[in-house]
């Protein structure tokens, strides 16, 4: 069959002037819906189970600054390679939560309910999709943090600034903790956006936690089967996780990139949320180059959800293949 985009075209202009075939009443239908259904998925790796659940997805446009050693050409051509609109970024946010079989542990929490009114839902809805994954938010046993940016640190609180898991250990870097903690550092930030990140981790560590936390090293497991990893560049601290049980694991890899799209496939590009873009691209290297000599599955907090996958090399820089969907466990 020869089928054009000509032909296609003609058929559907001619479907739009057929008469209706029937005069008759149509019978009464459910209104559409409003909204998405809860967003969470789940799939095991060993024995352990990982819930991820989304908190959102934002879209802002495209700044010249996004991408500081691309032109804006360049960025477009990617996004409509990858079937994305132009001129615009869609952030996508999925903190986890792990069931050890004896623990409930969270990875990162999003950017809260605060959040939930002023982006008009699009975003901070964590705790909502967890809840009706099944999961209380009161039985979280611990909350890790992967590095202290505004999106995975402000649903630590509730939008009245109480603790939003209120029995749980929060563990954060020693290295992330002790930077965003300095008074020096902070004394010397400059920009808005530095600014501000340090004014929001004391509102959320001061204020909220009375800095109740506790700080753990690289190198260690930081609950049950989870080996935190150094991969810094995006902030002095910046960790990703190994999550094993038996021969099984999955790298959380947190913000080594953000939109894979994009920066998998171009891991020399700096988007301006790295702290060190040099160290970064050195970091987003080297991670990726063991993922595909490894073969190991992915889980990144910024992918479209449910964010799970496997890299493999593409040209000059990676794909993330998207893991198939399981509807067992």
């Amino acid at each position: 069959m020869d089928l054009s985009r000509r032909h296609a075209l003609a058929g559907a202009a001619a479907l739009a002037a057929t008469p209706l075939l029937s005069s008759a009443p149509a019978k009464a239908s459910a209104p559409p819906a409003d909204k998405q259904a809860p967003s969470f998925y789940r799939y095991k790796v060993g024995d352990i189970q990982v819930n991820a659940i989304s908190d959102g997805a934002a879209t802002f446009p495209l700044a010249d600054t996004y991408i500081s050693n691309a032109k804006r050409d360049d960025i477009n051509a990617v996004l409509a390679t990858a079937f994305l609109p132009k001129d615009q970024i869609t952030n996508f946010y999925a903190p986890l939560v792990i069931n050890t079989g004896g623990k409930l542990v969270v990875i990162d929490t999003g950017n809260g309910p605060g959040a939930y009114a002023s982006s008009k839902g699009n975003v901070g809805q964590f705790i909502t999709n967890m809840t009706a994954a099944g999961i209380d938010p009161k039985m979280i046993d611990m909350v890790v943090i992967s590095h202290f940016h505004g999106d995975h640190v402000n649903g630590l609180l509730t939008a009245d600034g109480v603790l939003a898991f209120p029995n749980a250990e929060v563990l954060v870097p020693a290295v992330e903790w002790k930077f965003w903690m300095d008074d020096g550092e902070m004394s010397r930030a400059t920009g808005d956006r530095m600014t501000g990140l340090f004014k929001n981790n004391r509102r959320v560590f001061e204020a909220g936690l009375k800095k109740k936390v506790t700080p753990y090293e690289w190198g260690k497991d930081v609950a049950p089967g989870l080996l935190a990893v150094a991969s810094i560049g995006h902030t002095p601290g910046h960790t990703s996780y190994v999550l094993s049980s038996g021969s099984d694991k999955v790298f959380i890899q947190s913000d080594v990139t953000n939109l894979p799209a994009l920066f998998a496939a171009n891991p020399g590009w700096h988007v301006n949320f790295d702290q060190d873009p040099v160290q970064a691209e050195a970091t987003r290297r080297k991670v990726y180059d063991m993922l595909v000599a490894d073969r190991m599955r992915v889980q990144g907090f910024h992918y479209p959800f449910p964010a799970n996958g496997f890299v493999e090399k593409d040209g000059n820089g990676y794909r993330v293949v998207p893991a198939p969907w399981s509807p067992v466990l």
